[in-house]
């Protein structure tokens, strides 16, 4: 095996003009890892879907994903205290495994978050047009341009830089915060006259296996504070922190919302609804759409720019290396990789357009859907093994050098576990997805795995030396020779 397959390589730090600002404080990352969740326009978008698809089964159809998605939080906080870095997973396998892995994970990666924009984009559009044109049938055009509306909109706060992404993104948050915990004391003293029998039924085997494959969609997002690493003032410190209580935030939601909604609301109302939170608000508060669909527009939004907040890192981070076009890698005046930005959203929006536009392409939301939770759980797969490489063999300093070891071992089982349990989830997706989603799902997905072996070959001589965030004297300095973020 070559060097390039074995290891990467030691490269320099980034110059100047490939850093980006290094302005986000703890307090700024908790929010943005909370917000990417987007707990109620997730339940929103993949409710319908699920409630269809496993009816009371989709409660533990997610806590089978939450576990390992929790575990995946603490690995990517001790991943993100040795690697701190902008590609974050793309990077850390390079350092751990080796460059041909970490060329293919790139591949999955942007295949994971480009297929998560979509299914928030269009949903944007849908509750705009039900907020301020209640009962309109909006045709393909108008549902576009608002659409297109909120892709500009998050295009703004990404474009001007750190910063106020993470101010709007900390108003949005509190908006959002303050409606879960409202609907859900509501919720709570609604009970006793709107509550439905619970009726679990025969396990629909196939149907809570594609549920807990679409979870991935509702379960992710606390990582982003990993792709925003070279943007915190204390790198080796503070990215993961955020992701940690995202994920365990996540879940506790999830846990209120969920077990309300499926026991207030009929089940066949909420089975492939659009909107199921604005069918269980309106049997709570009848008459006043708004008081839903105004947090669940605020989520939505979030989610659209913090979704591509973390593409654009990767991508950025990707273009530094050369391992696609270097003009990712361009930052504007405010520091924030502009190419990466409006190449993600201006691509996603061709996506809805598509789906907009061409009536045939009935399913076309669930497959993009599907698609997004698919290749994120393989994402995060592919993570899980890296943590367990890092912990059993190590990772080299240098590409000659002696193998560093790390003994962590309650992660290093965690990190089997959730391998254990994605891979197998990743394997039965193949012989369910079809019979739920629809014919030929299952040939799509694997040709899109396949095409990441072409990816990784054709970048193989593309691919320049590994930039090593961590190794960047002005990184170094910003966390201090004082012990907490000394390198390792």
């Amino acid at each position: 095996m070559s060097s390039d397959d074995s290891s990467p390589l030691a490269g320099d730090p980034p110059s100047d003009e490939r850093r980006l600002h290094q302005s986000f404080h703890l307090w700024d990352l908790v929010p943005l890892s909370v917000s990417s969740v987007g707990p109620l326009f997730s339940v929103a978008a993949t409710g319908g879907v699920m409630a269809a698809q496993a009816g009371w089964w989709t409660l533990p159809a997610i806590v089978l994903l939450a576990v390992p998605f929790i575990i995946s939080s603490f690995v990517f906080r001790l991943l993100n205290q040795h690697f701190p870095h902008a590609g974050a997973s793309y990077h850390w396998s390079a350092r751990v495994i080796g460059r041909s892995v970490s060329r293919y994970q790139a591949w999955i990666l942007i295949l994971a978050y480009f297929f998560s924009i979509p299914p928030i984009a269009i949903p944007a559009g849908a509750y705009t047009l039900a907020l301020v044109a209640p009962g309109y049938h909006a045709p393909a055009a108008v549902r576009m341009a608002v659409t297109l509306f909120w892709i500009v909109f998050a295009a703004i706060p990404l474009l001007l830089g750190g910063r106020p992404t993470a101010v709007i993104t900390q108003v949005f948050f509190a908006v959002e915060i303050l409606s879960l915990a409202g609907f859900g004391v509501f919720g709570l003293l609604s009970w006793h006259r709107l509550a439905v029998p619970i009726h679990f039924g025969p396990p629909p085997i196939g149907g809570i296996l594609v549920v807990a494959v679409v979870a991935a969609t509702i379960l992710d997002g606390w990582e982003i504070d990993s792709y925003a690493a070279e943007e915190s003032q204390r790198p080796r410190e503070h990215p993961g922190i955020g992701g940690i209580i995202g994920a365990v935030g996540a879940l506790v939601f999830y846990a209120i919302l969920y077990p309300l909604m499926l026991g207030e609301t009929p089940l066949h109302l909420l089975a492939n609804s659009t909107d199921p939170l604005a069918v269980w608000s309106h049997r709570l508060i009848p008459g006043a759409p708004w008081a839903m669909l105004v947090p669940i527009l605020l989520s939505t939004a979030g989610g659209l720019w913090l979704t591509s907040f973390i593409l654009s890192r990767a991508l950025f981070a990707m273009g530094r290396e050369q391992l696609i076009p270097s003009g990712f890698a361009k930052l504007n005046r405010h520091h924030v990789p502009h190419v990466a930005i409006l190449a993600s959203l201006g691509t996603a929006a061709v996506v809805v357009a598509l789906q907009l536009f061409v009536t045939s392409l009935g399913t076309f939301f669930t497959l993009v859907l599907s698609g997004a939770g698919f290749f994120l759980l393989a994402e995060f797969f592919l993570d899980s093994l890296t943590a367990v490489v890092f912990l059993t063999v190590g990772h080299r300093q240098l590409d000659d050098g002696p193998r560093q070891r790390h003994s962590h071992p309650v992660l290093l089982v965690g990190a089997l576990f959730s391998s254990l349990v994605m891979g197998l989830l990743l394997v039965a997706f193949f012989v369910y997805g079809p019979a739920a989603i629809g014919a030929g799902v299952d040939q799509l997905f694997a040709v899109l795995l396949a095409l990441g072996v072409v990816f990784a070959w054709w970048t193989k001589h593309r691919h320049v030396a590994t930039v090593r965030f961590d190794d960047s004297p002005r990184s170094l300095a910003a966390n201090g020779p004082a012990g907490t973020g000394a390198r390792p």
